[in-house]
């Protein structure tokens, strides 16, 4: 970074060196700072030579642009697309129903992460057969699960886990204590999926408008930057690993058009003070003692994107809810409402304004499609923030 990128207050030297709470809620705030990069950033959009579409991976990113109102700050040859990186949004129909058919088994409690209560599936949600009378919990730690079986030893447990690289650590941590502490009562739904996979599908589709990516925050500190080079190298496209901050945001838009203009493309990490190259060896040593990769998983809106999600290891199967029960699950794939466009918003062919239904049909309250139920996704985005931008 050259001395002009800096902002005023120094936010490189902070976030190496001492970074705190404050910082979190001011500095990476700061209007004066954004204000910073909005010049720098327009002024290295004059150099361009075409418009550039950047895709932030992460519904994260896009929560943070549309909060802070980071699109109307950029020039008009800039443009942010929304991509898949949200784990609620791309989860299919028949995975929530095989969740919605497990809660509804006798002596099951049914245990999963928040957003998963309100995804539709074919008919209903994991909120509707709370209310009928299943016993459907949500938590933000996985070893949640672990109080819930010693408080329900003659029920099972089952934990519907979701979420990419970011997430699954914690549900390898949670196997592992359910193994090593000899808990029986707590098996596993394993519904992780991997960010570089989608990635790859979106570029290969000839009609993608991607130029560049922000690479997603969380992800990155697990797996590392190492798993975008493959876009840098073989499809030419920068990424740019970003924090969640509208001045990472706004940082890392600059880094990218930079790296236009100096014919440059590579991975780099802005988002520096939490992610390197080869990430937190510890958690994928664990994931990798648990998980494997499947075959293929289908995507909402997306379709079946090959090794891009985990399953359990065949050695671990007694802990595999899917294997247990899997003659009272349906095989058929479910297709979203006709109305819904989830996929091309997903693939970052449209944004929700596009969509008929979007804030009309489909709201927060009454939600068509995945993409306005998860606190990540786009058109949950779009409705909260887009009305008042």
């Amino acid at each position: 970074m050259t001395k002009s990128e800096r902002p005023p207050w120094g936010v490189t030297v902070k976030m190496a060196n001492n970074l705190n709470l404050k910082d979190l809620y001011t500095k990476f705030r700061d209007a004066k700072t954004i204000n910073s990069y909005e010049k720098l950033i327009s002024k290295e959009a004059k150099k361009l030579s075409k418009d550039i579409n950047i895709m932030e991976v992460c519904g994260g990113h896009t929560h943070t642009i549309m909060k802070y109102g980071l699109k109307q700050l950029l020039p008009s040859n800039i443009n942010f697309i929304h991509g898949p990186g949200c784990p609620v949004c791309v989860m299919p129909k028949e995975r929530i129903d095989m969740a919605i058919t497990l809660a509804k088994e006798k002596d099951v409690i049914l245990v999963t992460l928040g957003d998963m209560i309100k995804v539709p599936g074919s008919n209903g949600s994991l909120q509707d057969v709370r209310a009928s009378g299943a016993d459907v919990r949500f938590v933000y730690s996985p070893t949640d699960c672990i109080k819930i079986a010693a408080q329900n030893k003659d029920k099972t447990i089952i934990f519907f886990a979701i979420g990419f690289e970011t997430t699954t650590p914690m549900t390898s941590a949670l196997i592992n204590q359910v193994i090593n502490k000899d808990i029986k009562n707590i098996l596993f739904h394993i519904n992780h999926i991997t960010v570089p996979e989608p990635m790859r599908v979106l570029l290969d589709d000839k009609e993608n408008k991607i130029d560049a990516f922000i690479g997603p925050a969380h992800v990155s500190v697990i797996s590392g930057s190492k798993i975008y080079d493959e876009f840098a190298l073989n499809y030419h496209k920068p990424v740019v690993v970003s924090g969640f901050e509208p001045v990472d945001v706004m940082q890392s838009v600059l880094m990218i058009l930079k790296q236009f203009n100096t014919n440059r493309c590579e991975v780099e990490v802005q988002y520096s003070r939490s992610v390197t190259k080869d990430g937190n060896q510890t958690a994928q040593n664990l994931n990798n003692k648990f998980f494997e990769k499947r075959d293929k998983f289908r995507w909402r809106g997306i379709g079946n994107i090959a090794n891009s999600s985990l399953k359990l290891k065949d050695i671990y199967s007694h802990l595999d809810a899917q294997m247990i029960y899997k003659d009272i699950f349906s095989t058929k794939n479910i297709d979203d409402n006709k109305l819904c466009i989830c996929g091309d918003i997903l693939k970052g062919k449209a944004n929700p304004k596009d969509c008929k239904v979007f804030a009309n049909v489909c709201t927060p309250s009454n939600p068509l499609g995945s993409c306005m139920v998860s606190s990540e996704g786009a058109c949950s985005a779009y409705y909260k923030y887009g009305q008042i931008l």
